[in-house]
């Protein structure tokens, strides 16, 4: 493919003359079936060179290469034939419904999952299972599979390219809608995965994954370890997630595949429907990398999985208890809260707080910006360091500031990994701080957050403009003097209204 740069440019440009997407998060789950497919059967060209016995779990003309793949000599699907096929044969078969003749007599079978069925080819289904094929026109249809078929997945510098602009394609969802809320900025999730520092032999895992950022950035740092035959097995062995919400599961599967992972250890569930007492030591891990969703409501029978004094109602909570369950001992973990977790006074939090104290060493916690989520949203967000070594004994906190010539971050001025530098310095060379009379680096023990504290993590966070304290008297007439003011500004705008309104009567 000539063109990796405009790749996304060219999809967009064609898929907005169609009829059937409504808005960005169509178009990127559109793109993103169509891109499974292409890498998938790149992955199993390669299955197939490697094993001469390997069967794929897709019929024959089901196969990307196989329907998709226009030779220019007139004979690829367009149209509506194309659309007819991709809607009533590729789509059934694909979530495993058999397409039968007239008669009742089987002519593609659909795809079959059984217990036995490797992970590599279960996938298939999977992510399938709730997939939308949105475009309405069969010609537009072909055009984009046309420039999906581009890409030339074989080459190595092409393939390892490409792996670089899907990257855009996850930024995209920042915009995309409520689509956006499974992506994590990739200078925080590097940054993460750089100060747990990962060793080969060690599995990780992200019980609400998204489209797999922490996991790409924790394989990224991984890799410079990789020396032999069994480092590379280790590390292809070394990630485990689980995601709840179906394009994003998609997404994150071809995502792993684009780094080389044959076997995606990443399933489609929903990690708070378990019993977290049911827990042994064969489900834990060595490292937790995790933005657990927040702000979401779970439901009493969610709930109900959970011990009494940790069933919260919020679903951040209820992950870092999944979490502190799941973690290994002598493990460690990484996971962004919202602010809420930090002050929050309800039992539930509290409690959380408290075992996290005593069964764990919490040694820090990073304040970040509030625009680090920008667009998707504004909440202050914070990164927790723990291990499961021992109690805690003093747990540091470092606010990181806005970088220098930036008052917020957006869509074209992103977190970048270099922003990290001031807090790796200070992550190295910790001391105490104070900026403008504000604590911007503090020590405080286990003791202090408890008895003094009272479990209120809310320390050397952002410093708030303080407002103008008035005199009674003087605030009552500066209310007085808003409301007139405003006041006259209504009857001025309802004036212009009426003119307009009798104006038009005559």
């Amino acid at each position: 493919m000539s063109n990796l740069s405009g790749f996304i440019k060219r999809l967009r440009d064609i898929m907005r003359n169609d009829a059937g997407i409504n808005g960005d998060a169509q178009r990127i789950e559109q793109i993103a079936w169509m891109l499974f497919l292409k890498v998938y059967d790149a992955k199993e060209q390669d299955w197939e060179f490697d094993d001469t016995d390997y069967k794929s779990i897709i019929p024959e003309p089901c196969r990307w290469s196989n329907w998709a793949h226009d030779d220019k000599s007139g004979s690829a699907m367009t149209g509506d034939t194309l659309l007819n096929f991709v809607n009533n044969t590729l789509f059934p078969v694909l979530k495993g419904t058999d397409i039968k003749d007239s008669s009742g007599n089987v002519l593609i079978e659909g795809v079959k999952v059984t217990a036995d069925t490797p992970i590599k080819k279960a996938i298939v289904q999977t992510t399938f299972a709730d997939a939308n094929q949105y475009m309405k026109d069969g010609v537009l249809l072909r055009q984009v599979i046309n420039v999906i078929d581009e890409l030339e997945l074989d080459d190595y510098e092409e393939s390892h390219a490409f792996g670089e602009i899907y990257e855009s394609i996850l930024k995209e969802l920042q915009s995309a809608g409520s689509a956006g809320e499974f992506y994590t900025p990739r200078a925080v999730t590097d940054f993460m995965a750089q100060m747990i520092q990962p060793k080969i032999g060690e599995k990780m895992a992200d019980f609400a994954c998204g489209t797999g950022g922490f996991i790409t950035s924790w394989l990224k740092v991984l890799q410079k370890q990789v020396n032999s035959t069994a480092d590379a097995k280790k590390y292809s062995e070394s990630v485990y997630g689980i995601e709840k919400k179906q394009f994003p599961y998609m997404l994150c599967v071809t995502n792993l595949l684009l780094h080389g992972l044959d076997i995606p250890q990443v399933f489609h569930d929903n990690t708070l429907l378990r019993d977290v007492l049911d827990y042994t030591v064969d489900d834990q891990f060595d490292v937790i990398l995790m933005n657990p969703p927040y702000g979401g409501s779970e439901k009493a029978d969610v709930k109900n999985h959970f011990p009494d004094d940790l069933a919260s109602s919020e679903t951040a909570d209820l992950f870092m208890a999944v979490i502190m369950y799941r973690l290994k001992k002598d493990g460690r973990a990484a996971v962004i809260l919202p602010d809420g977790f930090l002050f929050g006074t309800d039992n539930a939090k509290v409690n959380l707080k408290k075992k996290l104290l005593s069964e764990f060493n919490l040694h820090t916690v990073i304040r970040m910006p509030g625009s680090v989520f920008a667009p998707y949203t504004s909440i202050t967000t914070n990164i927790l360091f723990f291990d499961h070594t021992k109690s805690t004994e003093e747990t540091w906190f470092y606010r990181m500031d806005m970088p220098e010539g930036y008052k917020h971050f957006s869509k074209t001025k992103p977190m970048k990994l270099e922003h990290f530098a001031p807090v790796i310095e200070w992550w190295n060379n910790r001391q105490e701080i104070v900026v403008d009379g504000f604590d911007k680096s503090k020590k405080f023990t286990a003791q202090q957050l408890a008895e003094e504290l009272g479990y209120n993590f809310d320390q050397c966070g952002y410093p708030h403009v303080e407002e103008e304290i008035l005199a009674p008297m003087d605030l009552i007439q500066r209310y007085q003097e808003q409301r007139s003011s405003l006041n006259a500004e209504i009857d001025r705008v309802l004036a212009d209204i009426t003119a307009i309104l009798g104006g038009g009567q005559e």
